[in-house]
């Protein structure tokens, strides 16, 4: 089985069955096995009717009681010795199933971390939870097929030999029927595969949305939008459980078939043999070796139906995990070193220009504008925006990493000491516990070497106002902090965020509504003091908030996210129309919330 630390190897991503190929050659020894143990104990299960058939006829009906006892003996042994095949069946199954369940983990998380920010716009919360949840046990459960499902085949070849040595009629019988009824069950298979998918991807899309839910419900709750929410998750549930049902009905009759229809055939074939026997064609001994070739022929022809019925979900679930393999990463192709000085960054889509050694703020009646301006400026998305007129994009990323630090409002926390969370703990939590960016990318902050000392840490607090926090806990600096900060309140999440990105120290800080959760007079003080934290160094924000604005050296007014006007604070509250309604109307909400 592949070992916690072990490389999972490169998967074929060409398609679903190219995958599950693939893990199977992976572990082809251990597979090989599992064939080799399932056949075996198959073919022994069709010699139970024959050594059956041999003690009644070569001992009970002429009476001889040493060959019946023989024969007994080689029954029960027969018999002890598949029980401990089956257990090694069923041992060696667990461990092939169990590897392609942790190298499918293994692969789908290493892509997720190769993505890196690249991973919000691929793909969604809920399709990557879901492949987690649900597909990566499907694709386990489908390897089977490679144990009983090839074992099943072995059997039914093995039984359908012994029946033409007692009568080629019922061979043929065999050999055609079982085939056809296959056959039959073939379309439903494929059907299955259909609203097979159509569910995974319903599920995916409400996995999502409750992911949403779980982090805006507050938000929710506040605008009285919980009511509506709540409706179209209520719809959307129904309309999963009306396909859930569909699905259902498909692998009913996929299963009921699976097991009725061969019930029902092999009823044919005992009858045919009953008729063979009065009519003196065949053994008494031969009928019941017949019997027992039945029972057993039951079992092979199940493991038939239920393994392609296995394939055809774990197909789709493995195509659902070669989808998310596709997903490529952001584009590394640069080479040019960046500015060895501090230098302007500009963006000419939207025509923002950052002075370096300035606090300059974005302002923008749509904050997902200025949002997308921060992302073009961090190089999280294809741009033309330059650096000390150099292309962003001709830039190494790791270098734009180590000096810019994109910090976002609902950044990702990890639960760790508070201390941890604000400094990191060196090269074992770089880009993890010491990155201020919700957009999950190793390196994405300038992460020393070694976890800054308490000095630095406090400095940090101070600056975001966040020392009230540090008093608040039990245990200080050393206070557990909850994955996401659960255990914090709204506020104090948004600081503990900032001190974080305060602490990385960058070179280039770009902040997305640093004080969006703060009250007026804690916003206030945060903005006062980022001034002093972040004096001659290049600093980023987006706000609409007054108390904020006042304090920035420049500030870019934009509209539909272009730069429309250009000034301080109280130069645009005279000159521009549009920006002195935008801050009166955040001032109206800010006195309303009051």
């Amino acid at each position: 089985m592949i070992d916690a630390y072990e490389d999972p190897g490169t998967p074929d991503a060409r398609g679903g069955w190219w995958y599950l190929w693939w893990l199977v050659r992976c572990q082809a020894g251990r597979c090989a096995l599992g064939a080799v143990i399932a056949s075996t104990w198959m073919v022994l299960l069709a010699a139970t009717p024959y050594l059956m058939a041999k003690a009644i006829d070569e001992g009970l009906e002429p009476g001889d009681f040493g060959a019946l006892t023989g024969w007994s003996a080689v029954l029960f042994v027969v018999g002890s010795f598949n029980a401990w095949l089956s257990i090694m069946r069923h041992r060696t199954m667990t461990r092939v199933r169990m590897d392609a369940n942790f190298r499918t983990v293994k692969v789908v998380v290493g892509h997720a971390v190769r993505l890196g920010a690249a991973l919000s716009r691929r793909a969604g919360a809920g399709e990557v939870v879901t492949i987690g949840v649900g597909d990566v046990q499907t694709i386990a459960q489908a390897l089977t097929v490679v144990g009983p499902g090839v074992g099943a085949v072995i059997a039914y070849l093995t039984i359908a030999g012994l029946l033409v040595s007692v009568s080629p009629l019922i061979a043929a019988v065999v050999l055609l029927g079982i085939p056809a009824i296959v056959v039959l069950v073939g379309p439903l298979l494929t059907r299955l595969q259909g609203t097979e998918t159509e569910y995974r991807e319903r599920q995916g899309v409400l996995t999502a949305r409750i992911a949403d839910l779980a982090s805006g419900l507050r938000v929710l709750n506040g605008l009285g939008g919980k009511g509506l929410v709540a409706d179209a998750f209520h719809r959307d549930s129904q309309h999963l459980r009306a396909q859930g049902y569909r699905v259902g009905a498909v692998t009913s009759w996929v299963q009921s078939l699976g097991v009725g229809l061969p019930t029902v055939f092999l009823s044919v074939v005992t009858w045919l043999a009953a008729r063979l026997a009065a009519q003196g064609d065949i053994t008494v001994g031969e009928l019941v070796s017949v019997y027992g070739y039945v029972a057993v022929l039951v079992g092979p022809v199940a493991f038939w139906v239920e393994c392609g019925y296995m394939l055809s979900r774990g197909v789709v679930a493995a195509r659902r995990v070669v989808r998310f393999l596709r997903l490529e990463p952001m584009e590394d192709a640069g080479t040019r070193p960046a500015p060895a000085e501090p230098s302007v960054l500009h963006d000419p889509e939207s025509g923002v220009r950052v002075r370096p050694g300035r606090l300059t703020a974005l302002a923008s009646a749509h904050p997902a504008d200025a949002a997308t301006v921060i992302d073009r400026l961090g190089r999280y998305t294809p741009s033309r925006t330059t650096w000390g007129e150099i292309p962003l994009d001709e830039i190494p990323l790791k270098e734009i990493r180590a000096r810019i630090l994109v910090a976002d409002h609902e950044a990702d926390v990890f639960a760790d000491t508070l201390r941890n969370v604000i400094g990191g703990a060196g090269d074992a939590l770089r880009g993890a516990g010491n990155c201020a960016t919700s957009h999950n990318e190793p390196a994405d902050a300038k992460a020393p070497t070694e976890a800054p000392p308490e000095a630095h840490i406090t400095q940090a607090l101070h600056a975001a106002v966040a020392d009230d926090i540090v008093q608040a806990l039990p245990d200080g600096l050393d206070s557990p902090i909850d994955a996401q900060a659960r255990n914090l309140s709204g506020g104090q999440r948004q600081r503990i965020r900032l001190a974080r990105a305060l602490a990385a120290d960058p070179e280039v800080l770009l902040a997305t509504e640093p004080t969006s959760a703060l009250d007026a007079h804690t916003e206030a003080r945060v903005a006062d003091r980022l001034r002093a934290a972040r004096d001659g160094r290049t600093t980023v924000v987006t706000t609409t908030s007054p108390l904020v604005l006042d304090h920035m050296d420049t500030v870019l007014y934009l509209v539909d996210g272009k730069v429309a006007a250009t000034g301080t604070h109280r130069r645009l509250l005279d000159t521009s129309p549009g920006y002195r309604e935008l801050v009166a109307r955040d001032t109206d909400s800010e006195e309303a919330v009051r």
